[in-house]
């Protein structure tokens, strides 16, 4: 079923072969025949080339899921414990926006046929096959014979971690350096697949859907643990494909993230460190609880009743109140003062009662006493007035 892609990626290194062939024209340096592990380094940037349109969409739909992401926590929380409603609501939510939460892992998806028929065209490497395999897929027995021979570092390219002994003496190779090189580069391999997917999600943040969130963890964590136990089985051909695929990516998200951000207030919900995140989140919802109950804020005060209040930590002062006779006392010397303002002057003649003339020259003036005792209803003095009488008389 796979033949027609084993035929095209047979194609590929092979025409690559023959352009290195050109340069290098069969030598080898540091114990590398450089002719065939170019082929393979420019036979992913070939494969890398054709999915870049996939790669694009892969971001465009984790743009979308970012953007769908306050409408799945609403869903979340309308549908709390009915998972089955909650995913219905989900797929129609996607449908209407025309997003897919599995495009995630498309890139990858796409690589699975294009890596399994590496490792098929690699794994028949081997010079003790039967000539009718040699041929297999447009390769030449010329060809074959050269690609089997091919070292990195002194291990063949065809050979694994896993080569017995037999498979090993048959392409010329010493078991320790071959496992050597294959531990290095399987090495590389899982930390360098880790680091493709911990630099999307730092940059992206995670999925608030829980299908694409458990896709972005199985990325994380389950597919380079899984190159742990697989990768010992893989010809070294097969692992600098792998590793070579996994500096591209890197540089490629690493370009795309530069030009095509996501949107800040994402990055900072949910990306940047998971404990920002988590601080951030429990910040905005305790704004959001106390921004409910809070009452409606008070207006300043003015600075006239800034001045006129009481400094900071000043003792109060009780106002004294003065007794009653005080007050009387007051009272009393305010109204003589008022009535001194209003005597007139002492050369001014003033009326006498029945037209009678001073005595002693004297002038009769209005006292303060007389006019309170008028005031007051009280009678004058009766000394006076029987003087007054006999004078007139």
């Amino acid at each position: 079923m796979l033949d027609p892609l084993y035929w095209a990626i047979s194609w590929i290194l092979l025409q690559w072969h023959t352009v290195w062939h050109l340069v290098f024209r069969g030598s080898s340096f540091l114990g590398t025949d450089w002719e065939w592990v170019l082929a393979i380094v420019f036979l992913v940037l070939t494969i890398r080339g054709i999915l870049f349109p996939v790669f694009v969409k892969q971001i465009k739909s984790q743009r979308a899921m970012q953007a769908l992401a306050p409408q799945i926590k609403e869903l979340q929380a309308k549908h709390k414990g009915d998972r089955e409603t909650l995913q219905r609501e989900m797929m129609e939510l996607y449908r209407k926006e025309k997003a897919n939460p599995l495009m995630g892992c498309l890139p990858m998806l796409v690589q699975i046929p294009v890596f399994l028929a590496l490792f098929h065209v690699l794994r028949h490497l081997r010079p003790a096959l039967p000539a009718s395999y040699w041929t297999l897929y447009g390769w030449t027995a010329e060809q074959f014979h050269s690609a089997a021979q091919a070292k990195l570092f002194g291990a063949p390219i065809a050979a694994s971690f896993r080569s017995t002994s037999n498979d090993l003496t048959a392409m010329g190779a010493n078991g320790t350096t071959v496992k050597i090189v294959a531990s290095v580069l399987i090495a590389i391999m899982i930390a360098t697949t880790f680091l493709t997917s911990r630099q999307m999600i730092r940059k992206t943040g995670w999925a608030e859907d829980p299908q694409q969130k458990m896709i972005q963890r199985l990325m994380l964590y389950g597919i380079p643990f899984s190159l742990l136990i697989s990768g010992v089985a893989f010809p070294i051909g097969v692992v600098i494909y792998w590793t070579t695929t996994n500096l591209f990516t890197l540089g490629q998200q690493f370009w795309v993230l530069r030009k095509y951000p996501p949107p800040p207030n994402l990055g900072k919900a949910t990306t940047g460190t998971a404990a920002k995140a988590g601080t951030g989140a429990k910040a905005a919802k305790a704004s959001g609880k106390g921004g409910a109950k809070s009452a409606p804020a008070k207006p300043e005060p003015s600075a006239a009743a800034k001045a006129l209040a009481p400094k900071v930590g000043a003792k109060p002062v009780a106002k004294k109140t003065a007794s009653p006779a005080l007050q009387a006392r007051r009272a009393a010397a305010a109204a003589k003062k008022a009535t001194a303002g209003k005597q007139p002057p002492a050369d001014t003649p003033t009326d006498t009662p029945s037209g009678a003339t001073p005595v002693n020259g004297a002038t009769p003036t209005d006292s303060p006493a007389a006019t309170n005792g008028a005031s007051n209803g009280k009678a004058a003095n009766p000394k006076k007035g029987s003087t007054a009488r006999r004078t007139s008389g």
